[in-house]
This record gives C-alpha cells, structure tokens and sequence, in this order.
C-alpha cells in the first residue's frame, strides 16, 4: 500500500509547524510551562494533539475515507507529530531553549507542549491540497 507522503507534504508540515511554533517558542511562559506542568497533564496534552490530529486528517485530508487506507492515515499522524517536534526543536535549540545535555527532561517537556499547537498548524497546512 502507497503511504502517499511525499517530499512537498513534508515541506507544509515543517512551514505550518514553523507558522505555529516561533511566536509559542518566543514565550516564557510556555519555557515555564515546560518546567512546572506535571506529567499527567503533558501526557493530556500530548494525547489531545494526536486526537485532534487524527480528527482533522480523517475529516479534511482523507475525507471520511479511511477504511483502505488506515496505515496511510496512522502514518500521516505519526510523521506529522514528529516533524513537528523537529522543528519545534530546532527553534528552542536556536533560542537556547532547549537543554538536552543538562536537563533532557525539561527539553522534552518544552517540545511537547510547544508540539502541541504547532502540530495543528502543521496538519492544516498539509490539508490544503489534499484530494
């Protein structure tokens, strides 16, 4: 089965994350956020990206039309988070935001919340030509 996520889907993902995740990476309250905010509360936030990710892609990117293409649907929610989370790195990393070596913990706490938003920006921008 054709996954059907080619080279220009990954260049929308990275922009709409990107749209989404430098003004919420400039905040102090979302670097605190990434440093306070308990676990139960990052694994809500982490689980309503991915639902409403998969929500949005079933209704706008595939239409409805799942049932022959569940690994390509699956697929595109997982790539999309994921790429996200690049680019979400990147930019804490480019702003010093991201301690990996002496707080990995915090860093993926910071990516996760700023994930969280910059991935609904991603999946809208990947939507836009879609079927």
């Amino acid at each position: 089965m054709m996954l059907n996520f080619n080279m220009e889907d990954a260049s929308q993902v990275c922009v709409g994350a990107f749209a989404l995740a430098v003004p919420i990476s400039f905040s102090e309250e979302a670097w605190r956020l990434g440093e306070t905010l308990p676990t139960p509360n990052l694994v809500m936030l982490f689980c309503l990206a991915v639902f409403f990710l998969g929500v949005f892609t079933y209704e706008s990117v595939f239409q409805g039309n799942v049932k022959h293409r569940l690994a390509g649907f699956v697929f595109r929610i997982v790539i999309a988070y994921l790429i996200t989370a690049i680019v979400v790195s990147l930019i804490l990393l480019a702003l010093d935001k991201l301690p990996l070596l002496s707080d990995p913990v915090t860093s993926f706490k910071r990516i996760i919340v700023i994930a969280m938003p910059a991935s609904m920006g991603a999946i809208v921008v990947d939507s836009f030509d879609k079927e």
